[in-house]
Formats: structure tokens, sequence, C-alpha cells
């Protein structure tokens, strides 16, 4: 499954008509989610049917298409089964438990209430919602796909305007020669990375970057009166700068990930817990910055696309173990160069990297053929088909899991 992205072109009351689509998709999330709270046992195929009862009670609800009504309610129906997941997983912490949306940004329709045009240009959605026509702005070929392929089509509205995304189920995996090479990555925030080669790749500090002139845009969002239009509009700026540095940190961990999977045929690195790491407030703002989780989830994806294997090691004495002999050489975070009575002295994250290789090469061994690590590290039949996804080590416990398909066929 890949998801192609289009900008849409429109006059004032189409977007109009998307936002009142919106709002609607909002309406009937939030119905299904109090139907759930009022009635114990309440399941999937109920919030489905209560979608026709919310068409029928109000008019502005059966003016959008069955299906985007129908997949309002299975967003609440995923918010719902995420939090029993997480109680029958027993997740420390909070559970998740679904919320009311205040805002929303996306309708999602499925293979009906939309018509493409001839030449793969155009949009349109034929529902009584009058959005009509939208003219679409992109790079990618959409005509190369089947109307079939095509499972659903979602409007966003961003900042800077509205997207039409289409979800194409396509299979999207490549087969690469074997390099021989593997790889052990350590995140940091003075560099990005330091491969267990000693190679770093800087960081780029994409918020650091832009805060001052973030800084004068929220300014004059305090300065305007509330409900006012040049209000609207200063929040409209710095809504499309905030965007622009989310755009630039994702781009950046998209083609690092790519490199480093195209050129490695095993790559290690650590199994972070961002959300744990933000709690400390002296460092959430450049842990966040960093945009460690986005590079994680593109190893995960183009390791699964290019038939790479991908090891997430446990962090705990990465910094603290030497990588010669094993000692423990103890260290706060101020200290950068790691010095061990066996005459060992390295940089601290390459050090860190060298034992995170090695961890990961210690549980699944060393890297052969494809089809040798296919059943090697994913302990699958050689002749059987399905995913090469990445492995989690940790606890001595081994575990598969999956990763999203979300960029274009041409990266």
């Amino acid at each position: 499954m890949i998801i192609l992205e289009f900008k849409a072109y429109g006059k004032n009351y189409q977007y109009s008509a998307i936002d009142e689509a919106i709002r609607t998709v909002r309406f009937i999330r939030n119905s299904c989610l109090r139907l759930w709270l009022d009635n114990k046992g309440t399941g999937k195929y109920d919030l489905s049917k209560y979608c026709k009862v919310l068409a029928k009670q109000f008019p502005f609800a059966n003016e959008l298409n069955s299906t985007a009504r129908q997949a309002a309610s299975e967003r609440a129906w995923s918010s719902i089964a995420r939090f029993y997941d997480n109680c029958q997983k027993k997740v420390p912490g909070k559970k998740g438990f679904p919320k009311f949306q205040k805002r929303g940004r996306s309708v999602e329709y499925k293979q009906s209430g939309w018509k493409l045009s001839p030449d793969r240009k155009a949009i349109t959605f034929t529902d009584k919602n009058g959005i009509g026509k939208l003219k679409l702005k992109g790079k990618w070929d959409l005509w190369r796909f089947d109307k079939k392929q095509i499972k659903r089509v979602r409007i966003v509205r961003r900042a800077d305007g509205y997207y039409v995304q289409f979800c194409v189920s396509v299979d999207i995996k490549e087969e690469l020669d074997s390099t021989g090479s593997t790889i052990g990555l350590d995140v940091g925030l003075k560099e990005f990375y330091t491969d267990s080669d000693g190679n770093t790749e800087p960081n780029p500090r994409f918020y650091r970057t832009g805060e001052k002139r973030l800084k004068f845009y929220q300014r004059r969002v305090s300065r305007k009166k509330k409900g006012s239009f040049n209000r609207r509009k200063a929040v409209n700026k710095l809504g499309r700068k905030h965007l622009r540095i989310s755009r630039q940190r994702e781009e950046h961990a998209k083609r690092l990930a790519r490199c480093v999977i195209r050129s490695n045929d095993l790559v290690a690195y650590e199994d972070l817990r961002v959300r744990n790491l933000v709690k400390n407030h002296c460092l959430a703002k450049s842990i966040n910055d960093a945009g460690w989780y986005q590079f994680r989830k593109w190893l995960e994806h183009f390791g699964t696309k290019f038939g790479r294997v991908t090891v997430a090691v446990n962090p705990a004495y990465t910094s603290q173990n030497c990588s010669q002999c094993g000692e423990v050489v103890k260290k706060s975070l101020s200290t950068r160069t790691h010095v061990c009575k066996c005459g060992c002295e390295l940089d601290r994250d390459h050090n860190a990297a060298i034992n995170i290789l090695k961890g990961a090469l210690g549980t699944v061994g060393h890297t052969g053929t494809w089809i040798d690590r296919r059943s090697r590290y994913a302990n699958i039949d050689p002749n059987a088909s399905g995913d090469l996804t990445s492995t989690v080590l940790g606890s001595g416990q081994v575990q598969q899991v999956g990763s999203l398909s979300e960029e274009s066929p041409r990266l």
C-alpha cells in the first residue's frame, strides 16, 4: 500500500464545502464514541449501523457519502480498539482512553463518492456535499494505476491548503544485491547519528534554526484580537512555518534512512522510547527537533521494501560498556570520550554504535544471502512468502513488528 498526495485547487465555495464535510465527519465520529460510552458491549458493526441512523436524523449527515460516514465510524472504533489493546497488554501509564475530537482535518472516502477525470488530473466528488470538481497538481503518475487499486481517497486540510491523498494497493518490494556490510547506529543530539565505522551525520536542528521566526509569528498572533480576521491570518502564517519545519524534518529522516538501508545488509539501532525521553524538560525540545522516531519509522519501512534486516537493540549500557573488553566504564552525559583501562579510547557515540552492532550480530548471527537472512532473522521458511520486518531485541526475546508503506513508488 502506498499513498500518493496531490495539491487540490478549487474555488472558495468548494473549500467551504470541504470544511463542512470535515465537520460532519467529526460529528459522526463523536456521536459513535458517545454511543459506545452510553451502551456497554457496543461493537464495530453497531457503530457502522449507527451511521445510517444519524443520516436519517440529521440532513447534513445524509449529504455525506455513505462510505465516508462508515470511515468516520471506523476512526472512532480504531481509538476504542487501541484502548482495549493497551489494557489487554497492560501497557504502563495511561491507556489512551478515547476522547472526543475537537478539531478535524480530513474526510475519507472509500471506493465510491468520487470520480477521476480521464486524464487523471482532476477529481470530482459526487455526493450531495457540493465539493464538486477539484484540480490535482503533483509529481506522481496516477494514470499508471487501475481504479480498482485505489482503495481510499482522503481530503486533508493543512495550513497551506487542501490535499487529496490516494491509498493505492500495490507491491512496493524491490530486490537489491547484497553489499556484505553491516552497521550500527547511535542517535544523539550533538550529531544526528554516529555509525559503527566512526562516520557521523550532522544534526540539522530545523526547529532551532527557525525558532526566531516562529517567535516573531507567535507574537503577531498574540497581538491580534481573538475572533478577528487578522488573527486568523496570523495563525495561518504561524501554522505554515510549523508545517515547513515538520516537512524538513520528515524529508531529512526519509532520505537518510533510504541511503543507510540501501548501503547495508543489516542495520542495528537503539530501541528508544522517545515518549519517555521527552519527560526530561531540559532536553525535550532538542529531542523532538532531532526526529528520532521518524528516522526509525523510515528505517523499518525501507528495510521491508528492500529486503534488508533492521534490528532494534536494547540501549541499556551501550554507552557505558567498553566495545573492546566489555568492562563497564561509568560516565556522565557531559563526558564525550570513552577511555578504558584496556587502552580503548573512542568517541562516546562511536563506542555505543559498536556495542549496538555487536548486540545485533550476537543475536541474529552474521549476514549471508537474502534468502538465508529471511530464514535466520525472521524465523520463517525460506520458501515461504511474506514481509521481512524489523526485529526488536530486549529481555532475551525476539519480536517481529510491522511497518507502514507510506512513500511514493519513486522513492
